[in-house]
């Protein structure tokens, strides 16, 4: 006969502490979190902060960043959308797509390479 674990304490979560995970899968997820900035903008890397914050220190500063980039280039875009009746919105979503594109990729390589980065330039919401 096989024993059954005892219960976790109350107000633990169930099945203990989160798994960590190992520094390979660590690198991956943030450079998938970062990568998924460019096809889908802030939606990947929200998704991967809430699931993956608590996974390991790499990671959750990697999710962190990239949510606060693509929330700002969000905003550039919902700024480019409405000044695009005068023209010079045409600009800014021209701008905030390259820097999405040039950022984000230089971002996936040092997070693949297990580098930190930081954005050059992104408003700080999240930590």
């Amino acid at each position: 006969m096989s024993a059954t674990p005892p219960p976790p304490p109350p107000g633990a979560p169930y099945g203990g502490a989160p798994q960590q995970l190992s520094p390979s899968d660590e690198k991956l997820w943030a450079t998938l979190v970062h990568i998924g900035g460019i096809l889908f903008n802030w939606i990947p890397a929200l998704i991967g902060y809430l699931v993956l914050k608590d996974k390991g220190p790499f990671v959750r500063t990697h999710t962190a960043t990239a949510l606060n980039f693509q929330i700002t280039i969000f905003i550039a875009y919902v700024v480019g959308w409405i000044l695009s009746i005068v023209f010079v919105g045409l600009f800014i979503l021209l701008a905030a797509w390259v820097i999405n594109i040039v950022f984000s990729i230089i971002a996936a390589v040092k997070a693949n390479q297990g580098q930190f980065y930081t954005y050059p330039v992104a408003i700080k919401f999240v930590s």
